[in-house]
């Protein structure tokens, strides 16, 4: 498996687009992507403007494609202009223990 982390920052302002924009990738995701086994977003309690994703793919090939689908181009474009790039961060997690429930669905 192959576990995501990513973190950035919205624009003041922007978060709703922002919002809009994750809300409508994940339901892509979830429709046509069967290898995304966990895709969720996540806004910052202490700061509201930081929105934070954790992804698990089955394998390299699904997190492979998911880069490549028309719903994340479509995505990255909704919200150019929108975060702050230097608050980017994606990264690739080891799993050092826990679990992932049978039929977990958030949604």
């Amino acid at each position: 498996m192959i576990t995501v982390l990513a973190r950035f920052e919205m624009l003041e302002g922007k978060e709703i687009e922002v919002v809009e924009a994750v809300r409508k990738m994940a339901a892509a995701v979830k429709a046509n992507e069967p290898g995304c086994l966990v895709y969720t977003a996540s806004r910052g309690k202490v700061n509201g403007r930081e929105l934070y994703f954790f992804e698990i793919y089955e394998d390299e090939k699904a997190f492979q494609d998911h880069a490549r689908t028309d719903h994340m181009r479509a995505m990255q474009v909704a919200m150019n202009g929108c975060i702050d790039n230097s608050s980017f961060n994606v990264e690739s997690l080891d799993e050092v223990g826990g679990f992932v429930r049978d039929k977990m669905d958030l949604g």
